[in-house]
């Protein structure tokens, strides 16, 4: 639905003067981005990050009025990332980690090249405030159920320091292989974990008290998700069997059926309760939730893709057939469980494909009932600790994300409404258009149209495809969920008001179109069937009257990168220009940064069509301009996929401008850089496809 000037400016409290002026770049980026919401255990606090122009803060609402204020004080955009926010057993704490790598768990970055170094640490920080307190070099902290200790992970092992002192951090458990997914038990008495030894993994369970440790069931496959029973029992836990098939990003619909294992912790007894069928669903395919199995009311919920979709399911403890609770044509993302243990909250596209709404269910009943709905979108719900409250975070095509709180079957209601600034260009941004557009192949693909405000009848404006990354992403009818596509989303917006069409697309192996969408044949690096989609939003712009054919261009980044870098090399006659945002460029590369095990040697034919579906393999026909924007220290897309790039360029006589950030990983930690980079970009397309209107 489009939104008029003088609508939105009576809507969000604007004059119309207002309405029309411009908006600069730093206006519409600098809405602070929400995160990492958690649900204190008693009290009915929640508490979340807040991203504010590169200043990392924990803010914190408590009843009963759910104010939000901020507990820390970080002034500074220094680069410095806070998540794993966790609470004390008694809500009056919050422990959480400052710096780091929270995306690839390798070394803490150092964005802004600080000669004295940076550490990634463990805080805590009181909920009413004042100094945080260090507590550990480390990440992923698991507080005791007896609030006497802290567990934590610090170069693959298992640590713990006390919570309430200033004693020293002490290694728990010596042990091979790298730990991870730390679980203490309901009581406090045993810590579980996934011991990963490259091919195959274990579940361990560490007995503080008998100094003793174990492995459940051990074997050749990948053991992981340690779930403990509410009488802390019995431990629930997911086997995914082996596979030497090192490829990736690549179709993959069937292999051998993963499973749930239950073990009783005491006799170390373990039978399996539950196993995918063969075909769909037989891989397993993860929502987005602290723990992939839940215990509810004696049932197991888990997340299952028989239908084609990600729908949630539970099986008896005790035994039995596996019940679907989430029915339709729809994908499940964020989950959770209400503390009463019986009703799961989560967030879906169930009837409004291109956003989320939230959703509850219980485990035993298949019929979700709405939480929300409307034009908005609604992400990671909390339950707070009376079981009637949910906190989650949501956005529209106008307002940027924010936390709320519905109490019951209430409105609900913003925790921090005044953190917006407020020259925040909320009255002057349009609302984005559902487009379906055709591929080359003739498949049916979602976008969204941002079209100017002061498009007039007759005029033909230069128009851009963005591509997003992952490729595992969706992009939405408004502000995004995550921070790097909440700033694409502001960069869109941005080009608009400056005369440019926009078509974002959600090309095929995306999320939230199903099973076959996403795993579509001979996509990435099997043979870029995406490009498809690439040729078919160039094709439809140019089909479009109000499109000058001539100037038309495309961006993106990491994935949208490469598609990016393809659409260059193989169509310079449909894309004028483009701007690359580190970008895959040879997949034989790629591949072995995720996938160490990967030699293209051992895998010719594999390693053939990869590199037949990169940019590099079409280079020779690269003609059209472009700009390269890469940070030295990503650990995603390795910065020689660039420098490769640039010297094939070079050699061949086209025009490449490049803009190099030392020290900066892959998704930015810095908010001058993204701004930087964007308008670096914007300069670039206005260079060469002239501004608005012209």
């Amino acid at each position: 639905m489009h939104i008029s000037s003088l609508t939105a400016a009576w809507l969000f409290g604007a004059g119309t003067l207002l309405a029309q002026k411009p908006f600069t770049l730093e206006q519409v980026m600098s809405n602070p981005f929400p995160d990492a919401l958690v649900a204190a255990p008693t009290g009915g606090s929640v508490a979340w990050q807040m991203n504010a122009r590169g200043a990392r803060n924990i803010w914190v609402a408590s009843p009963p009025d759910y104010r939000g204020h901020p507990v820390t004080t970080f002034t500074e955009d220094d680069g410095q990332d806070i998540n794993q926010l966790r609470w004390t057993p008694d809500g009056r704490s919050v422990v959480f980690v400052r710096g780091g790598d929270f995306d690839m768990g390798r070394e803490a970055p150092n964005p802004r090249s600080n000669p004295e170094g940076v550490e990634q640490a463990i805080w805590v920080v009181s909920a009413d405030g004042g100094s945080p307190r260090k507590l550990a070099e480390g990440h992923d902290p698991a507080i005791s159920p007896k609030g006497d200790r802290v567990a934590f992970l610090n170069k693959g092992q298992i640590w713990w320091v006390q919570l309430d002192s200033q004693g020293k951090p002490e290694q728990a458990v010596h042990a091979r292989g790298t730990e991870q997914s730390l679980r203490w038990s309901p009581d406090g008495s045993k810590l579980a974990f996934v011991s990963s030894r490259g091919d195959h993994s274990f579940i361990g369970v560490f007995d503080p008290a008998a100094k003793s440790l174990a492995y459940l069931d051990p074997s050749v496959d990948q053991d992981s998700e340690p779930a403990w029973s509410p009488d802390s029992r019995q431990i629930a836990f997911i086997r995914i069997p082996a596979s030497h098939d090192p490829f990736a990003f690549g179709p993959r619909i069937a292999a051998e059926a993963w499973s749930i294992r239950l073990a009783d912790v005491a006799s170390g007894a373990v039978h399996e309760l539950w196993r995918a069928v063969a075909g769909r669903g037989s891989i397993f395919y993860p929502v987005v939730a602290e723990t992939q199995l839940l215990w509810a009311n004696g049932r197991l919920v888990f997340p299952w893709e028989r239908t084609g979709w990600v729908h949630l399911y539970s099986v008896p403890v005790a035994g039995g057939a596996a019940l679907e609770m989430t029915p339709g044509e729809f994908e499940v993302e964020h989950v959770t469980l209400n503390p009463n243990s019986r009703e799961v909250v989560f967030s879906s596209n169930q009837a409004d494909i291109d956003r989320r709404h939230l959703w509850k269910v219980t485990a035993d009943h298949a019929v979700p009932s709405a939480v929300t709905s409307g034009d908005g979108i609604e992400w990671s719900p909390v339950v707070t600790s009376d079981g009637n409250g949910i906190a989650f975070l949501r956005s529209d095509a106008h307002r940027p994300p924010r936390a709320a709180i519905i109490k019951g079957s209430g409105t609900p209601k913003d925790l921090a409404p005044n953190a917006l600034p407020a020259d925040f260009a909320t009255a002057q941004l349009v609302a984005p258009q559902a487009v379906s557009i055709s591929a080359a192949d003739g498949l049916r693909i979602h976008g969204q149209l941002f079209l100017p405000r002061d498009l007039r009848s007759g005029e033909r404006r230069p128009a851009l495809v963005f591509f997003h990354g992952g490729s595992r992403r969706q992009m939405l009818l408004g502000w995004h969920y995550m921070y790097y596509y909440n700033n694409a989303y502001a960069m869109n917006q941005y080009l608009a008001s400056r005369g440019f069409i926009v078509l974002s697309v959600n090309y095929r192996s995306g999320i939230g179109y199903g099973l076959d969408f996403r795993e579509t044949p001979n996509y990435g690096a099997r043979g870029a069937s995406e490009f498809n989609d690439v040729v078919g939003a160039g094709l439809y712009l140019r089909g479009r009257p109000d499109v000058d054919p001539a100037r038309i261009g495309v961006w993106g980044g990491s994935y949208g990168g490469y598609l990016t870098a393809l659409a260059l090399a193989r169509a310079s006659d449909l894309f004028a220009a483009g701007v690359d945002f580190h970008g895959v460029h040879d997949w034989n590369v790629v591949i072995g940064n995720f996938l160490p095990g990967y030699d293209p040697q051992k895998q010719q034919e594999a390693a053939r069509v990869a590199f037949a579906s990169s940019p590099m393999a079409a280079v020779k026909q690269w003609r059209s301009p472009v700009l390269l924007i890469h940070g030295d220290d990503d650990r995603n897309v390795p910065f020689s996929e660039t420098v490769t790039l640039a010297e094939a360029l070079r050699k061949q006589g086209v025009q490449f401008e490049e803009l190099i950030f030392p020290d900066e990983v892959h998704d930015f930690l810095t908010y001058s850089r993204w701004l930087q980079a964007y308008r670096a970009a914007v300069e670039f397309f206005e260079r060469h496809f002239g501004k608005s209107g012209s």
